[in-house]
């Protein structure tokens, strides 16, 4: 609920010493719009190399699997970070991507299958978090994650390591994308989750003598696993 909406928008129109408009306002149509240009062109193919150059930058390691393979490449990840518990997901992309054996296991938490303090425990416990990507950003290495219900933030955060599972038909160019995709959602009155994570990798900080620090806060290594769902 919107409050102080009307004193907001008055005060502004006196700021800028004109009276408030409040009708025939339309949205500008730009001649330029360079967000759009940046990899326009590009086949899937050349965004996952882009995605991959990224994440030799952002000190994020890089899988490429098939369906087929997905499990084992999965436990190649587990065994590579050491990782025996994991939190993950309340999501069916797990069983309809081949891994409803991996979920069933003893070590592995479900969001949502306890109270939520305890949801928050369990993960925080955890050596490995795993989530699907919503969406991907080939440009910046960066997986977006619409939270919410079974999908927990705390699964992407909280463990020492995180798994970013990336179905190729989730990646795209950049942020431009993902934005109209939210707002086109916003508009046609689908529920929009209040929380949107976009994680490029490991956490890292570079707040002290501008020294970069990776694993600060939050995992301290990602994986991305590319998955050819084509």
């Amino acid at each position: 609920m919107m409050q102080n909406k009307e004193k907001f928008l008055n005060n502004i129109a006196s700021n800028l010493g004109r009276e408030r408009r409040t009708n025939g306002v339309e949205r500008p149509k730009y001649s330029k719009q360079p967000q759009w240009d940046v990899l326009a062109d590009a086949s899937t193919d050349d965004l996952v190399e882009v995605l991959k150059k990224q994440c030799l930058k952002i000190h994020t390691d890089v899988k490429e699997t098939t369906l087929e393979e997905l499990p084992e490449v999965l436990d190649e990840v587990l065994a590579m970070y050491e990782a025996e518990k994991a939190s993950v997901w309340d999501d069916d992309r797990f069983e309809r991507f081949g891994l409803s054996s991996f979920i069933a296991r003893p070590g592995v938490s479900i969001w949502g299958e306890s109270p939520a303090d305890e949801d928050i425990r369990i993960s925080e416990q955890a050596d490995v978090g795993i989530t699907f990507a919503d969406y991907t950003l080939a440009e910046s290495g960066t997986v977006v994650l619409l939270n919410g219900g079974g999908k927990g933030q705390s699964v992407s955060l909280l463990p020492t390591y995180y798994i970013g599972l990336i179905p190729l038909s989730t990646i795209v160019p950049r942020m431009t994308q993902v934005t109209t995709k939210i707002h086109e959602m916003a508009q046609a009155g689908e529920r929009v989750p209040s929380c949107i994570n976009f994680i490029s990798g490991p956490s890292n900080s570079a707040d002290i003598e501008l020294n970069l620090v990776v694993g600060v806060h939050g995992p301290v290594r990602a994986c991305y696993i590319l998955i050819d769902d084509r």
